[in-house]
């Protein structure tokens, strides 16, 4: 299958941020083909005409809960550990496999809908098959995994497992989904958080990782009191505790970071572990402002990610972005996060958080066709400016997206959906929010 995408102004997001006016993408079989001035008259091949909008990789979110969609606007006004063991725990343990598809498919609509074409998700303990499947349906690229937790205060009935009932399901669940869909779909192991995680289930977790060659997707130093609780427990702090116990590397992705100590940035950087930074979260959670402007410059890998609608409300990776580029400045400076270094951590950044740079982040020769077309005349962001990185960072939203690629499949065309039907996601979305809140009591 061929598709050339024609007279765009074309972010590449490469090593060297080059912008290509007036230029083509040709796709063909899924993986971008060329960039520049593409001959016509080749043969007959499908055209999205670019002219006047900017073409540039889809968003990547690094750290993502599509089970909790559905949980949006129910779980205001508590810190992480209330909010965990008082709204979202019990949320999850209620979720059937009918629940969990209508959250996954919103969570996939909401996300094409702004931009974003992959991301690293946490599922819960119980029903990923339904995400994956809905992810797998939807054409969005998808690295997940479900939630191992073997202990924990506060977790209800329908959240507990054993150690041993933890890693066969995982196990299972990765043999089962990694790399199907061509590719498309990963497993990543999701142990939810050290104080959710027995010693012995995080050093299998470690073990099976490097083994089978998959991911390690985990929370990290998100609030003070979490942090705390860990050291009375370890001894240790956070990611000094991970690392010790062999979750930590390239292949690790830990969300958050916002309590680091100056060890476990040096841990972070020599270890080329990936952090995510998820800025709603933490200002709604009142975690605190992770100091991303020093991991960055110290070598750290950041990505950039929603979180989860309960803990953010949106999963816009736009409002992600602005939030990012300003909210450290005060500390810093104004030139502490520039545009273009938020727009690397919400594209390559994320890339790296999945483990495929190699395949997706940027528009390159080679790599999958995995591309938004942002119309920016629109009155919010209009006049552009001479800073075009400026203009998608602080001023474009998710209503200036008008085209989505995913693996060279158009998913959005002219701003609908084509391979999810909104209007009954929307409809079974609030039919299975009230089921699980009638549940929950």
């Amino acid at each position: 299958m061929e598709l050339l995408i024609q007279n765009g102004t074309v972010v590449t997001m490469d090593r060297d941020h080059r912008v290509l006016g007036s230029a083509d993408v040709l796709v063909q079989d899924g993986r971008i083909s060329k960039i520049g001035r593409v001959r016509q008259g080749r043969r007959a091949r499908r055209v999205i005409d670019a002219t006047g909008c900017v073409v540039m990789p889809g968003f990547i979110h690094g750290h993502l809960h599509a089970c909790q969609t559905l949980f949006r606007n129910r779980a205001d006004g508590l810190e992480l550990l209330d909010w965990l063991r008082e709204r979202i725990w019990p949320f999850e343990a209620a979720h059937d496999a009918q629940s969990m598809r209508a959250s996954a498919d919103l969570t996939w609509a909401e996300l094409i809908r702004s931009g974003s074409t992959a991301a690293l998700d946490m599922g819960t303990v119980r029903h990923q098959d339904a995400i994956f499947e809905s992810a797998q349906d939807a054409g969005f690229r998808l690295t997940s995994g479900k939630a191992m937790m073997d202990q924990g205060q506060g977790l209800p009935a329908g959240l507990r497992e054993t150690t041993e009932d933890s890693i066969a399901e995982s196990v299972r669940l990765c043999d089962a989904w990694h790399k199907q869909a061509q590719g498309r779909l990963r497993y990543a192991f999701a142990p939810r958080f050290a104080l959710s995680c027995s010693e012995r289930l995080l050093a299998q977790v470690a073990e099976l990782a490097r083994e089978k060659d998959v991911r390690i997707h985990s929370h990290a130093s998100e609030s003070a009191a979490e942090c705390d609780l860990v050291r009375q427990r370890t001894g240790m702090d956070n990611v000094a505790y991970l690392h010790h116990l062999g979750v930590s590397g390239p292949h690790v992705t830990l969300a958050h970071g916002v309590w680091l100590t100056a060890e476990e940035h040096r841990l972070l950087r020599a270890t080329r572990t990936v952090v995510c930074h998820c800025p709603s979260s933490n200002l709604k959670l009142a975690s605190g402002i992770a100091k991303v402007p020093e991991l960055l410059a110290e070598g750290v890998q950041v990505a950039l990610g929603a979180d989860g609608a309960p803990c953010n409300n949106t999963l816009d990776m736009f409002m992600e972005m602005r939030l990012a580029a300003l909210i450290h400045k005060p500390r810093v400076g104004p030139l502490g996060m520039d545009g273009w270094t938020v727009l690397e951590m919400a594209t390559r950044g994320g890339a790296r958080a999945l483990g495929l740079e190699e395949e997706i982040g940027s528009l390159e020769p080679g790599k999958r066709a995995d591309i938004s077309v942002l119309d920016l005349a629109r009155p919010a962001s209009t006049p552009g400016g001479a800073e075009l990185a400026s203009q998608i960072v602080y001023s474009a939203s998710a209503e200036c997206v008008r085209d989505v690629l995913i693996d060279g499949q158009v998913v959005l065309r002219d701003r609908e959906l084509l391979t999810l039907d909104e209007r009954s996601v929307l409809e079974a979305a609030n039919r299975e929010s009230e089921r699980i809140a009638s549940r929950v009591g």
